[in-house]
């Protein structure tokens, strides 16, 4: 009987843009072939110590929300290659020693990495030991990665849009990188029918007959939630509202509260859930942020998005994308949102429009094709 192949996938948790397509690819891989390939997930942070976790994990999500301004000053300083690798050897300090114990004891067959901190460490663990363990690094940005990614020469990367791969074959023309759809979780490779969908509806207690909105950030729900729920409620719009506050307490809480205050009996709201996919299948319209998997994973399903909020550059290419292709609409007046939605919802024309739109771009999942390259080559 043939050895199993081992491939350890190798992520951070800053966002949950990392986590996502590395859980996606693992379990499609443990799904699909579990007689050729074992596949292990590997924590960077695993043996760090909690304050540099805080410090680099809890703070992304902080500065994003909290810090908006700092969170882009340190983006613009890690793109000056000294400062870049500067941070980078500082906190590959803190991995090196659990990644080199789990490289000498697993040895993986393969390498796959979904964090630009994880590249450096890596590759000098394998020419220490003079390992030639394959590695692949899943750049998770699609259209805007951070120069980090970049600045440790020219490896196997594998892209999500043809325009960072010529952008990449522009800075290293001898490296042709492999191009895919976005990876998401394998249940966005296919669509709820209206069977499906109504039977969602029912269990969640939702109006068979009226709209639904959904607002839906990431892990730590949407930004200026509170204001963007209130805006809608004030407007009393005829149809349903449901809110993902994630792990966000502070606004679970406040959107309860304005629930009461407005005796909202057509919102919903929600913490952290594990039916994301149910909730944007049954949806019609989501306000969102320009997160890279969210506005995939609204695409994929085929629902138009309202983007109220991107991050400078780091989500810059995403939402260029929305514009360019016209999925979408970007406002980013919260006073304008309740407005927008309203047209979207009343003007069969409009909202057809963007349907269309959504339809002609054949937006697929990419785990399959992800996994099944990276088993076979």
């Amino acid at each position: 009987m043939k050895q199993k192949s081992k491939y350890l996938l190798a992520y951070l948790k800053t966002g949950g843009g990392h986590l996502a397509p590395a859980k996606a690819v693992h379990n499609y891989m443990k799904n699909h072939f579990p007689e050729t390939v074992i596949t292990k997930l590997i924590y960077g942070f695993e043996k760090t110590p909690r304050w540099v976790r805080f410090i680099i994990e809890d703070g992304y999500r902080i500065l994003q929300y909290k810090g908006r301004w700092f969170f882009e000053f340190l983006y613009a300083m890690n793109k000056i290659p000294v400062f870049g690798k500067i941070c980078s050897f500082s906190v590959a300090g803190y991995m090196n020693r659990y990644l080199e114990k789990t490289i000498l004891n697993e040895k993986p067959d393969k390498i796959i990495i979904f964090h630009f901190f994880l590249i450096q460490p890596i590759y000098r663990i394998l020419r220490k030991h003079n390992l030639k363990t394959q590695v692949y690094t899943v750049v998770t940005d699609p259209f805007t990665p951070h120069p980090m990614w970049f600045m440790w020469g020219s490896i196997n990367f594998i892209v999500f849009s043809k325009r960072l791969k010529d952008r990449i074959c522009k800075k290293f023309p001898n490296n042709t990188p492999a191009v895919f759809p976005f990876v998401l979780d394998n249940k966005f490779s296919e669509r709820m029918n209206s069977k499906g969908i109504a039977a969602v509806k029912s269990e969640l207690d939702f109006d068979a007959n009226k709209k639904v909105i959904l607002i839906l950030g990431g892990g730590d729900g949407i930004p200026k939630g509170k204001r963007i729920l209130e805006s809608l409620l004030q407007v009393k719009l005829n149809a349903q509202i449901a809110i993902v506050c994630g792990k966000n307490n502070a606004l679970l809480k406040i959107a309860n509260k304005l629930k009461d205050k407005f005796n909202a009996e057509n919102l919903k709201v929600y913490g952290y859930v594990d039916f994301i996919y149910e909730l944007i299948n049954i949806c019609d319209v989501v306000i969102t942020k320009c997160g890279a998997s969210t506005i995939m994973e609204i695409l994929n399903m085929g629902k138009v998005s309202v983007i109220n909020d991107y991050i400078w550059e780091q989500e810059q290419g995403n939402i260029e994308y929305i514009r360019e292709k016209q999925l979408g609409i970007y406002e980013p007046s919260i006073k304008n949102l309740a407005q927008v939605v309203t047209n979207l919802l009343k003007d069969e024309a409009l909202y057809s429009f963007y349907i269309k739109n959504i339809g002609k771009e054949n937006i697929n999942n990419g785990v399959k094709e992800v996994s099944e390259f990276l088993v076979e080559n």
